[in-house]
């Protein structure tokens, strides 16, 4: 009778250990898993708004019946600010979590980071802020696309009112990485080829995240330029503007600059924050569309506040991210780039495409100037540009981009 009840014993737990594992295999067949990787330890200010996005845009999936109704689940890693630890988590979310792409990513060397271990392990990697130009051009590969406008873009944006005013002599400031660097190279290319009369007479590259405001303003200063080129932001754009307003370097001189009229870039100078800048931003309170109204009102109902630009990412991302899915009906890394080549979609800015040739979207930005309102920074004489209508030809592209 013992060895009865010890057979029957080890049955049943076959049994239910047969159940489980049928169980675990029917949920994983009724879920699509997405790998997302972001700075959120090191950049809150842009990440934390991220986040919430895409969390708004994951339950807004599958309260529609998710994708080809299965249920989308997305598995978040932090970064660190580290482009190895970057790796690491790419590679535990596909090994260990079996996620059907990766997504996300803030600075650019991080987003290459990850760009070359897709290519090298051939997964799908969308992208989400990284700016660099080389993540879809000179180290662009077939596994990687990428959401927000581009470094070239951006910049081709703000060198059309820049080339517009009187000054001669320029400087720049900027952080010393990829994405600072490149920045600034693509500003001096574009704005040289429309000025050639221009002189670039000062670089100053301080050290993301570490920028020691006062030399690099007195730096500046002493070239005595009529405009300068910021990139900085976050801590670093409030350290820059505050000792450049404590000594004068701002004073009838023209700042154009990437990123300030961000939210999370802009909010935290409050009163300091210099008016008259030509800057590249999201003035979410002074647009007026029906796609942006819906985003609008979803996401307040939702979280209580006013979304950030990292908002619009971390949404965009997670929609582009189902949409490519849906149409694909695969995990299949192959399958996936022939759905995402060319796939349009809408996004709270408007229609935005996936293009065939470097994988760069259409997305676009706002550009505007600096304006204060109640003690706080704002953007004015804000004006949509569509990402399409600042991209160099398809044959330069053909001679920057390598071939797959």
């Amino acid at each position: 009778m013992r060895g009865y009840f010890v057979g029957a014993g080890l049955a049943i737990a076959v049994a239910t250990m047969a159940t489980s594992a049928m169980t675990t295999q029917a949920m994983a067949q009724s879920e699509i898993k997405i790998g997302e990787i972001n700075s959120y330890s090191l950049l809150p200010a842009f990440t934390e708004p991220y986040r919430k996005g895409w969390q708004l845009a994951v339950e807004e999936i599958n309260a529609a019946g998710g994708i080809g109704g299965k249920k989308l689940v997305v598995v978040s890693k932090d970064d660190g600010g580290k482009p190895a630890d970057a790796q690491t988590a790419a590679n535990e979310l596909v090994s260990s979590e079996n996620v059907a792409m990766l997504t996300g990513t803030f600075l650019s060397n991080i987003g290459l980071a990850v760009s070359d271990f897709a290519n090298q392990k051939k997964v799908f990697f969308l992208a989400a802020e990284p700016l660099t130009d080389a993540i879809t051009w000179s180290k662009g590969n077939r596994y990687t696309f990428r959401l927000r406008p581009s470094n070239y873009m951006q910049a081709a944006m703000l060198v059309e009112e820049a080339a517009k005013l009187p000054a001669k002599r320029w400087a720049t400031i900027a952080p010393n990485y990829e994405y600072g660097q490149s920045a600034v190279a693509v500003f001096k290319k574009l704005m040289s080829a429309k000025r050639p009369d221009i002189q670039w007479v000062d670089e100053q590259w301080p050290p993301q995240g570490k920028i020691d405001a006062g030399p690099v303003v007195q730096a500046v200063a002493a070239a005595n330029p009529e405009a300068i080129l910021n990139v900085t932001f976050g801590a670093d754009l409030v350290k820059l503007v505050r000792e450049g307003n404590t000594r004068g370097l701002f004073k009838g001189r023209t700042v154009v600059s990437f990123l300030t009229g961000e939210p999370e870039y802009l909010d935290p100078l409050k009163d300091e924050t210099p008016e008259g800048w030509i800057v590249t931003g999201y003035p979410w309170y002074a647009i007026k569309t029906a796609e942006h109204d819906a985003f609008l009102k979803a996401y307040q109902a939702k979280y209580n506040d006013y979304p950030r630009l990292g908002s619009i990412v971390g949404y965009q991302t997670i929609k582009a991210a189902a949409a490519i899915l849906a149409k694909a009906g695969s995990s299949d890394p192959e399958k996936l780039i022939a759905a995402a080549e060319g796939i349009s979609m809408p996004s709270p800015f408007g229609e935005i495409t996936f293009r065939k040739i470097d994988h760069q979207s259409t997305l676009g930005a706002f550009t505007g100037k600096t304006a204060l309102k109640d003690g706080k920074g704002i953007m004015v004489d804000t004006a949509y540009r569509k990402g399409s209508d600042y991209l160099p030809s398809d044959a330069e592209i053909e001679k920057l981009r390598p071939k797959d």
